[in-house]
């Protein structure tokens, strides 16, 4: 049965392990219930999960997390942002290996044990990351990516990763072409418990969007590995959270202007953000030229996201 907030939260040692599994399966919450119960149709009833839940109970998550006898539940207080709220339930986790996941994405037992298994096998693998795949069944656009500089934005904004696919930003894997991206999603992604929290966790300072960018980061400057299989794949994007998809944009612009202010000089920043800012504003035109008003919207939110900042919470 599901524990309450101060239970889950507390120490791992006062819990014990789940007979019969290696891993925990680690989830946030925000207004998921619908994707949460699809997803747990598709998964062992006494597979291990801790959900985090970041709408204080609204959608009485907990009760569905209470169905599950190896379900834990974590109440975040509400408004946490994904990155200390799935802190909270890495914390929190008496396992030594946890995968992450989103509400919106369907893995299996066999692609996440497979995961894990990387992990028991090469001690200095921090992440081992399925491959996501859109609705369209193709790889995702943004399954991981590589540090921003000028010349990988620029070759962001022209598209370039359509003909060179490790040129830009944002890595679209091809099925079994092993890519070694610097940076992976969490969307489907197996972590060595004690080595995240040593690397200090995702950084709390993004509330959604660039904690995976910032995670590569420090796995890459602490000297340890991480990968992306991509020969497993998981159906993705069938919904999330009920967060609206302009604000998650504005939110993202924001996100991304923060990560290149921690880590890159004024001068730099500015150059990666007006040509951001440039590429986007003209595919937001072009949208708009097609009559496509939902996609132009959403540039035009992340651009106010790179110039203004985040929307209100």
């Amino acid at each position: 049965m599901a524990a309450d907030a101060a239970t889950s939260a507390a120490a791992p040692s006062a819990r014990p392990v789940a007979p019969g599994w290696s891993f925990e399966l680690s989830l946030v919450s925000f207004h998921s219930r619908g994707q949460l119960e699809q997803m747990f149709e598709t998964l062992p009833p006494d597979l291990p999960v801790v959900v985090t839940d970041n709408a204080k109970g609204v959608d009485k998550v907990d009760e569905l997390v209470a169905q599950r006898p190896n379900g834990r539940y974590i109440d975040s207080g509400g408004g946490k942002g994904f990155a200390k709220a799935s802190n909270m339930g890495m914390r929190s986790s008496a396992y030594e290996y946890v995968v992450l996941g989103n509400p919106d994405s369907r893995p299996t037992v066999e692609i996440m044990q497979a995961l894990v298994d990387d992990l028991e096998r090469d001690p200095e693998l921090v992440v081992s990351a399925a491959t996501m795949q859109g609705t369209d069944g193709r790889p995702e656009l943004g399954n991981g990516g590589w540090e921003p500089t000028p010349r990988r934005v620029l070759m962001h904004v022209l598209g370039a990763h359509k003909i060179a696919p490790s040129s830009a930003l944002f890595a679209r894997p091809k099925p079994n072409r092993p890519m070694s991206p610097e940076w992976l999603t969490g969307a489907c992604m197996a972590v060595r418990r004690k080595a995240f929290l040593e690397l200090g966790g995702f950084d709390e300072t993004f509330y959604v969007y660039n904690e995976d960018m910032a995670l590569g980061r420090a796995i890459r400057e602490a000297g340890l590995r991480q990968q992306l299989r991509t020969d497993l794949f998981v159906p993705h994007g069938a919904g999330g959270s009920g967060a609206g998809k302009t604000w998650m944009l504005q939110m993202r612009g924001a996100s991304m202007v923060r990560y290149l202010r921690k880590h890159n000089a004024p001068a730099r920043v500015n150059v990666m953000r007006s040509m951001l800012v440039a590429g986007y504003a003209g595919r937001t035109a072009l949208s708009r030229a097609r009559g496509h008003k939902a996609t132009a919207d959403e540039h035009a939110a992340y651009i106010k996201g790179l110039l203004v900042g985040p929307p209100p919470r």
